[in-house]
């Protein structure tokens, strides 16, 4: 198995010093999150957010070449990577707002840069719209306020990625999840998927291997949460800082209509497509991504 510098080299991701990761842990009161702070201290900040059933590794390539100028924080959501479960299993869009409010006042009135994949991009667009003081710029990865319908010939989505994490949660070798994630998204070889699973599995006390989230998440009966398309539209809208959509060319889960609706509605907004990648963006096409946003960052900061 590469280490995370070899891979990043053999990706095509261009990096200067290899960087390592400082882990760290932050109370938020309700539970604790972990997270990797990548990048000079005093740089600016910015915080990455992942999406569901994926963790704070899942930005390895883009915070190894981003905190060569930035820091880079990369969160382990609650119930996910080695963050806490929630006691309550209260994984509701409020939660997560109350623990990105919680740790950003931690930066006492500097605003940050948010970026935020997925369920992340959401946690990230509403918080912008709530508390536009603490956010200076947003990157919006993959995440709109509706999703498009099922292709006649297929399923939506959504529908993938659940019927993805609802299957059977505990398999007896690694090399199984390393053969059903390619299945899942043969964009990756195979040794790339091997290359990034230590951080995604985790082996049972009774020699299993299993997913590192909240088993909770994946059970088909569990409640979900409905945030109407209206109202995440009102929060686009009210978002004032300068905002990047960054749309997988071939992505199922965001419509290259409905990011472009988001760039007329929103206030400062534009929209990027980074080819040869569908939903999961920065790991799909990790160079092309990092390219448009460091891009985008430098901009940022040239114009503040």
């Amino acid at each position: 198995m590469a280490t995370l510098y070899e891979a990043a080299r053999k990706a095509g991701v261009q990096f200067g010093a290899e960087l390592p990761p400082t882990q760290r842990k932050f109370d938020t009161g309700e539970l604790e999150l972990s997270y990797l702070d990548w990048g000079p201290e005093d740089a600016p900040t910015v915080i990455l957010l992942h999406g569901f059933a994926q963790n704070a590794h899942s930005w390895d390539y883009t915070t190894l070449a981003l905190g060569q100028k930035y820091r880079v924080i990369s969160l382990d959501a609650r119930g996910h990577g080695d963050s806490d479960w929630a006691a309550d299993a209260d994984y509701a869009t409020a939660a997560h707002q109350r623990d990105l409010g919680r740790f950003v006042e931690q930066f006492r009135g500097v605003p940050v840069t948010l970026v935020g994949l997925s369920m992340g991009g959401r946690t990230s667009y509403v918080y912008a719209s709530r508390q536009p003081a603490n956010v200076l710029g947003l990157v919006i990865v993959d995440s709109g306020p509706t999703w498009p319908k099922a292709r006649s010939a297929g399923q939506s989505g959504g529908r993938r990625i659940m019927d993805f994490v609802t299957l059977p949660d505990e398999l007896d070798t690694w090399e199984e999840f390393v053969e059903r994630i390619h299945q899942y998204n043969p964009r990756r070889s195979v040794q790339e998927v091997r290359d990034t699973l230590i951080h995604k599995v985790r082996q049972a006390p009774n020699g299993k291997w299993t997913w590192k989230y909240d088993r909770v998440l994946r059970r088909p009966d569990r409640p979900r949460e409905t945030v109407s398309a209206d109202e995440q539209w009102r929060r686009l809208e009210d978002i004032s800082c300068p905002t990047l959509v960054v749309r997988g060319a071939e992505s199922d889960i965001l419509a290259r209509e409905t990011a472009t609706e988001m760039a007329a509605r929103m206030q400062n907004c534009k929209v990027v497509e980074v080819e040869g990648a569908g939903h999961l963006v920065p790991g799909d096409n990790p160079v092309r991504f990092i390219a448009v946003v460091s891009d985008w960052l430098d901009e940022l900061h040239s114009a503040t």
